[in-house]
C-alpha cells in the first residue's frame, strides 16, 4: 500500500528581503520632550537597525527638521561601521532648509554634505510640493519607518500612501510612549 502525505511539508518560505526604506515622522514641536523623546528616538534606531539586518542598504530621508533628520544622522553614523548603507536626501525645493536656524540648519547640513546622492524634486516651493516629495519616496522604497502621533498629519498622508502601495509600514506611535517607558517599548506593524 501506497502511502500519501495528506499533509505535505511546506517549503519554507525565504525572510523578506527590503533594500531601500524611507521614513516619515513629525517635526520637533509635535515630538514629545525629555525621556519619552529619548524613547522615540530609541525605538527608531532599532527599527533602522532591523531594517539593516533585513537587507535595506538604501535610506531616503525628506529632510524635515525632526524624525527626518534623526533618522539622517543615525544612518551617517552606521556608515562608519557598515560602508554599503547609502543615504539618499530628497528635497521638495532647492532651498528647502534656508529657513532653519542653529543646531537643526547645522545638522541639516551636515546630512547633506555627507550624502550619497541629493534629489531637488523642484527649483521652487509650491503649495503640494511636500506631498509629491513623499511620494517619489514611497515610489523607491520597499518599507516605510514612521513616528506618528497625530494622523492628520503630513506622516499620516505619507502611511496612506504607503497602504496604497501595499508597502509594509513600521509604526511607532508616540501617543502611546508613556507606555513604552513603563512596559516593554511595542511596534505597531500595520498590514498594507
Amino acid at each position: 500500500m501506497n502511502e500519501q502525505l495528506l499533509f505535505p511539508e511546506a517549503e519554507p518560505k525565504p525572510p523578506v528581503v527590503f533594500h531601500a526604506a524611507c521614513f516619515s515622522g513629525h517635526r520637533l514641536d509635535k515630538l514629545p520632550t525629555g525621556a519619552m523623546r529619548r524613547v522615540v528616538l530609541s525605538m527608531l534606531q532599532e527599527e533602522i537597525r532591523k531594517a539593516v539586518v533585513r537587507g535595506v542598504t538604501t535610506f531616503y530621508t525628506g529632510m524635515a527638521e525632526g524624525i527626518d533628520l534623526y533618522a539622517a544622522d543615525y544612518i551617517r553614523g552606521l556608515r562608519e561601521s557598515n560602508s554599503s548603507l547609502r543615504l539618499i536626501c530628497v528635497k521638495p525645493f532647492s532651498n528647502c532648509g534656508n529657513a532653519l536656524r542653529g543646531l537643526v540648519r547645522y545638522q541639516f547640513n551636515s546630512v547633506l554634505a555627507s550624502a550619497d546622492a541629493v534629489i531637488e524634486l523642484s527649483d521652487h516651493y509650491y503649495g503640494t510640493c511636500f506631498r509629491v516629495r513623499n511620494q517619489y519616496m514611497i515610489d523607491h522604497s520597499d518599507l516605510l519607518i514612521a513616528v506618528m502621533g497625530e494622523s492628520r498629519s503630513g506622516t499620516g498622508q505619507t502611511i496612506r500612501m504607503a497602504q496604497r502601495r501595499m508597502l509594509p509600514v513600521h509604526l511607532i506611535d508616540i501617543t502611546d510612549v508613556e507606555r513604552h517607558i513603563s512596559d516593554r517599548p511595542v511596534l505597531v506593524e500595520m498590514q498594507p
